[in-house]
């Protein structure tokens, strides 16, 4: 019998040491998400509210009907002829975004990476290879992968990376959070994103259009693929439209300072 509660207490030991990472921050993998509440800005769930402790972001709460906000943010991996039409959009309509890139983007494309800083975008960190980096359990490793994309992008670019961070699909942990915080990023999730990711399965633009203006909402934090047949041909029609019910855009400095 005593062989047995030993063997449960032990058991509880182990889970307790997996489960809370060396710092005493929590390494349960929690997946991003927001229910939507129509021109209501969402709510997220309680268990997730301690993103803010550790410097993260999804949304403008101090936003104001006198000063309307959006942040457009774009996670970009590859190019496949609509990041070129988007920044040609944002070009046309004066309007600045963040772009969270990864390593394939930037030695494959770097003209057009350094075209987004050149225009004004702010060229943030998506990771080097976007993988789960809930999976990793010490700082050290969890630096280089942001460091990697780091290096890569000043290599090809000669420009220094912003310190945005956004997690690959995002997967995180509270673990995840204290590091990221720690080396001095930001972590931005989103208030507002949609299916728009599969190439093969683009949604349709006219309820793309509806289902966006439909859940647009004050401090929205907006994210899209660039790569989207549909978002490349909805996005001035989107922005158009945000500007006549008196939004501006804005960025993520701005955001994160708040």
């Amino acid at each position: 019998m005593k062989k047995a509660i030993i063997s449960v207490i032990l058991c509880v030991v182990l889970i307790v040491s997996v489960s809370i990472g060396a710092f005493g921050y929590s390494r349960q993998p929690h997946g991003w998400y927001c229910m939507r509440s129509g021109n209501l800005a969402p709510k997220i769930e309680p268990q997730l509210a301690f993103i803010e402790k550790y410097n993260g972001y999804y949304l403008d709460k101090n936003a104001t009907e006198k000063d309307k906000v959006i942040y457009l943010t774009f996670d970009a991996g590859y190019e496949n002829g609509n990041i070129e039409k988007i920044l040609d959009i944002l070009k046309k309509q004066d309007v600045k975004g963040a772009f969270f890139v990864l390593e394939n983007l930037i030695k494959r494309d770097t003209e057009l990476v350094c075209r987004m800083a050149k225009e004004g975008h702010l060229v943030c960190n998506h990771t080097a290879s976007h993988k789960d980096m809930t999976a990793i359990c010490n700082i050290e490793s969890f630096k280089n992968e942001l460091v990697a994309l780091e290096n890569v992008y000043k290599e090809y670019t000669g420009k220094e990376m912003e310190k945005f961070y956004r997690p690959p699909e995002g997967k995180f942990s509270e673990e995840n959070m204290y590091f990221a915080n720690k080396l001095g990023y930001s972590t931005v999730f989103w208030s507002l994103a949609y299916a728009d990711w599969d190439n093969n399965a683009q949604p349709d633009p006219k309820e793309a259009i509806n289902k966006l203006l439909s859940n647009t909402h004050n401090g929205m934090v907006l994210l899209l693929h660039p790569t989207s047949a549909t978002n490349a041909e909805i996005l001035e029609t989107l922005i158009i439209k945000w500007k006549e019910l008196g939004y501006r855009f804005g960025d993520l400095n701005e955001l994160c300072k708040k």
